[in-house]
């Protein structure tokens, strides 16, 4: 109960100025016998009671007169924020009726009358009692209450329940009567008896209550013993259940820990203390984010799921954890960690065997999907050369549109990954990727991959004929790599198919109308084939509607140690290698190098180099013949310059793309922050 809850407010203000009239009218329209007087900061300054206005009236003041010389200037003032046991204890022992309520700033917020209290208690008493009466009528223990002299004048449902009689074949009689057993409470012989029922066995407690008016009396509880008989044996099978999971702990062939909803260890098994040789009374009730940091079991409480950690080792013995939340109500209570070590090597080549077998079994699967899907998007394609991000942008542009993109430039520049991007942020991303390389396909099968046939069309065809790769694409994109070695008469045929939309199967006469957006490639000069007659004028015009020319690596020389590192963390784990960087005289070869393969080419130079790398570094030796005796005479300090430049270049880049963020600039470049901050120095970049 709160005083504002019990209080009249008042929304005006009572002055000294006010007249007699006007205090006589507002003191009977509000029906109050005091009226607080406040200055214009709503401040108590007094109060107008009763007898002022009597006084004024019996000393014929006019009805006009102001108040002011009537008002009582001792103000009982209660602060609103005062607790309801002290605002009872004021109101009991008050010689004043009504008090002045005020804010925490001292302005005035209403009146308290001792009407007020009184009805407050009388509602906040007959709400007592409704609770009371509503928690006895639906407890589950039988409830009786009697007077001084022991007659029972109170019984609940559940004691009628209990009994099998009704509340009026109780009422009157003595309690003792009814219930000899309660002879023992009365007396104070014991606290608690058994007590039989009708309809079950009970136990009963006794305390006693005092009235208003002094009365003691008796409230006797009962309470069915077949929940504490149930209680006990839930209690015997939850021990008996302990005691079998002590057992299973003690023998448990890997090592388990268990712990509570607050992450403190409740229980560990003897294999684990003897691994991380620790006694169970450093562990037991400890955090283990604490104590066992190394296990991150903390984790499961966050993701709700189950989880296996990588391989980890402990004086010389590895150990993976098994990492296991313990749920219930949608809410983690607890967490099981289950660290295997033991013949972890056999488990893990077991492992291996089956592992190679499902990939066996899913290989031609994959290879199929890999084929109809396209696997890259712009952020796979590497470089911080402006051309490059200009380029990319162009094609991104491109991609939004249904025009054909004939993509130009040397064999190994990333051709095919601007077409897997474009696809991929084209309208037709959800559709097919279908590649066709032309180079690749024998060419009297060519006709048949790109439009099918029908079932007999020629010798060796299969018995329902095959859909060709056009069909595949539908609603999606055809890649047609390498498009400048296609035939001259196919070339007539694709033709068709762009302009018209639509085609005949190898032995077929029903036409076939098909959605295919084009992508083509090519590293030939198309325009020298269309002058020597090799490539079609018109198909060379159909195809080059947007065309892009990547360009090749000795062209964008900054781009070398970008893709060094790049391709050094994605060969790490491919090849499981720890290579971390090349010494300086094996990145002068590379950056002086002329990449006539471009980036294909310097991907398989490093993946050869990482492979025979023995020191942590790539070092000259480590670098393919071929490519040592065709790099191009070094000038002096030409190959520093050329290094410097292209870290300088690397950086500059990073911190850009972070926009300035040093750490994350750092972890972009493969370095720790320090080493950035040093080359920041080094190149005065600020």
């Amino acid at each position: 109960m709160e005083l504002r809850d019990i209080m009249t407010e008042i929304d005006f203000v009572v002055t000294e100025e006010l007249s007699l009239l006007e205090a006589i009218e507002l003191m009977y329209q509000k029906k109050w016998n005091l009226l607080p007087v406040m200055n214009e900061k709503r401040e108590p300054v007094g109060v107008f009671t009763r007898s002022c206005l009597y006084r004024m009236l019996k000393e014929g003041c006019p009805l006009s007169g102001p108040i002011k010389s009537y008002i009582k200037r001792h103000v009982e003032t209660i602060d609103i924020h005062t607790p309801a046991d002290e605002i009872e204890a004021r109101v009991k022992h008050s010689n004043v009726g009504t008090g002045v309520v005020i804010h925490k700033d001292g302005t005035v917020a209403g009146i308290l009358t001792k009407t007020d209290m009184v009805m407050s208690l009388l509602g906040s008493l007959s709400s007592l009692k409704n609770q009371l009466e509503t928690i006895l009528a639906h407890s589950n223990l039988g409830v009786m209450l009697t007077d001084e002299e022991r007659n029972i004048f109170f019984m609940n449902p559940k004691l009628s329940d209990m009994t099998g009689m009704a509340e009026e074949d109780f009422i009157g009689q003595e309690a003792d009567a009814v219930f000899p057993a309660l002879q023992a409470l009365f007396s104070g012989k014991d606290s608690i008896v058994p007590c039989e029922t009708k309809s079950m066995k009970t136990v009963a407690t006794v305390s006693s209550f005092q009235s208003s008016e002094l009365k003691k009396g008796c409230i006797i509880l009962f309470r069915d013993t077949s929940e504490i008989e149930m209680m006990a044996a839930e209690l015997q099978t939850v021990k008996a259940l302990k005691k079998t999971l002590e057992t299973t702990l003690e023998y448990a062939y890997d090592g388990i820990i268990m712990t509570d909803e607050h992450q403190r260890i409740q229980m560990v098994s003897p294999p684990f203390l003897d691994l991380f040789n620790f006694q169970e009374s450093e562990l037991l009730h400890r955090s283990v984010r604490t104590v066992l940091p190394e296990l991150h079991l903390c984790k499961v409480y966050k993701t709700q799921s189950a989880e296996v950690s990588d391989m980890m080792e402990i004086n010389g013995i590895k150990y993976i954890v098994h990492r296991i939340p313990i749920m219930e109500g949608g809410q983690v209570i607890g967490a099981i960690g289950k660290v295997m070590f033991r013949q972890l090597n056999e488990v893990n080549e077991l492992f291996k065997r089956l592992q190679r077998a499902e990939n066996k079994a899913s290989y031609y699967h994959q290879q199929y999907n890999q084929a109809e899907s396209a696997r890259f998007i712009w952020d796979d394609i590497w470089s911080i050369h402006p051309y490059m991000e200009r380029l990319k942008l162009s094609a991104a542009k491109a991609a939004k549109g249904r025009s054909t993109v004939l993509i130009r430039g040397e064999s190994g520049t990333g051709k095919e990954l601007f077409a897997h991007a474009i696809h991929n942020s084209s309208a037709r991303s959800k559709g097919k990727f279908v590649i066709v390389n032309c180079a690749a396909i024998p060419e009297d099968l060519l006709e048949s991959e790109f439009f099918g046939y029908e079932e007999g069309a020629f010798t060796g065809a299969r018995q329902k004929g095959k859909i060709g790769k056009f069909d595949l694409a539908n609603g999606g994109t055809l890649f047609l790599d390498e498009i400048g070695d296609m035939s001259v008469s196919l070339q007539a045929k694709l033709l068709r198919v762009l302009q018209e939309r639509e085609f005949y199967r190898v032995g077929g006469t029903k036409k076939i109308h098909v959605d295919v957006r084009i992508i083509a490639a090519t590293n030939r000069p198309l325009e020298e084939m269309v002058n020597d007659g090799s490539f079609r004028e018109d198909l060379y015009y159909r195809l080059n509607v947007i065309s892009l020319q990547v360009p090749p690596l000795r062209e964008r020389r900054e781009d070398i140690p970008f893709l060094i590192q790049k391709l050094m963390e994605e060969l790490n784990k491919m090849l499981g290698t720890t290579i971390t960087g090349l010494d300086i005289a094996s990145k002068e070869a590379l950056l002086r190098f002329n990449w006539p393969g471009n980036v294909r080419e310097l991907k398989n130079i490093l993946e050869r180099a990482m492979t025979f790398a023995e020191h942590g570094k790539i070092q000259l030796e480590d670098l393919p013949d071929y490519m040592l005796k065709t790099l191009p005479e070094k000038k002096t300090d030409l190959s520093i310059s050329l290094v410097e430049n292209a870290e300088l270049e690397t950086i500059k880049k990073a911190l850009l793309d972070m926009k300035g963020n040093k750490a994350k600039a750092a972890r972009l470049l493969g370095i720790s922050r320090s080493g950035l901050y040093e080359k920041i120095k080094k190149y005065q970049l600020h």
